[in-house]
């Protein structure tokens, strides 16, 4: 995968840092990530999988793992997350008749023994992760031969409006970077992951002004963790620059924030092939894994 560059390198400890204080006030401002984790499910539906092993893999505060847990309920359904905040938020998602597990981990040194899942399920977690063929090697280590991978993650032209207000207010990096979904389906295969199956769709959100939006990706824990990023707080006329360069950007009363959404879905080693290939990476049209989405 191509090296993002120094300045956009993750700082592991303090990605770990901002989700857990986060932890608390997660839900409320996740809308975005309940979306996406909506549609993700919707995919997954149309395969009549009975697995006796499901994996939640960067399950947050475990809204989704209940989901999981409710659709396989026979299952062993793990929640795994990297910040023990998000996990003993995700008590409160567990029901006495339908309980999941909990499980503090990384995700490129996995807490699980060699091919021990049968379903791998990530929703907009991999962006978090560098290198992302360490990520997607463990996933593939974790799972069983004939086991399923389903994940989301955010693309390229993820908030491209706030990288580019911030460029015109200084020289530091203000946005992480999001790979393209070339660069997610060659790692795919690199992990020996078989028929990655990849789609790219855009969601639109839109806010009061910058703010608003800075206040939101603040409390999913979204914070500006690369190595680029400024050492100190950001000056009002550095922010005020920022706010007016984003302006130009406004419609309809609204701040757009745009969100790149890449979803996949591949095997483990055994593998199946869903559709003709090319170059290794299928690539099949918005909407044609599950039902069609229902648009704004």
């Amino acid at each position: 995968m191509a090296d993002p560059g120094a300045e956009f390198r993750l700082e592991p400890c303090r990605v770990r840092a901002s989700f857990e204080r986060a932890s608390g006030s997660y839900e409320s401002a996740a809308a975005l990530q309940a979306r996406v984790a909506a549609e993700l499910l919707e995919r997954l539906a149309q395969f009549r999988f009975e697995p006796g092993v499901v994996l939640d893999l960067g399950a947050g505060t475990g809204r989704v793992t209940r989901e999981l847990k409710r659709r396989y309920r026979r299952a062993l359904v793990i929640a795994l997350d990297l910040a023990p905040g998000m996990l003993h938020e995700a008590r409160r998602h567990q029901r006495p008749w339908r309980r999941f597990a909990r499980l503090c981990g990384d995700a490129h040194r996995l807490p699980l023994a060699d091919a021990s899942v049968d379903l791998v399920f990530s929703n907009l977690m991999l962006q978090w992760c560098q290198p992302l063929d360490a990520a997607l090697l463990e996933a593939q280590r974790v799972l069983r031969p004939e086991g399923f991978f389903a994940f989301s993650t955010f693309g390229t032209g993820t908030l491209q409006e706030l990288r580019s207000a911030w460029a015109c207010a200084d020289a530091y990096n203000h946005v992480n970077h999001f790979p393209d979904v070339q660069e997610v389906g060659d790692a795919l295969l690199r992990a020996g992951l078989i028929e990655p199956v990849l789609d790219v769709d855009r969601i639109e959100m839109g806010y009061a002004d910058a703010l608003a939006l800075m206040r939101d990706l603040k409390a999913i824990g979204a914070h500006n963790v690369t190595a680029g990023r400024p050492r100190s707080l950001a000056g009002r006329a550095r922010l005020k620059r920022m706010q007016q360069a984003y302006e130009s950007f406004r419609r309809d009363g609204r701040l757009p924030a745009t969100y790149e959404i890449v979803y996949g879905a591949c095997w483990g080693a055994a593998g199946r092939r869903s559709a003709p290939a090319s170059a290794g990476v299928v690539h099949i049209a918005p909407g044609s894994i599950g039902r069609a989405r229902v648009r704004p």
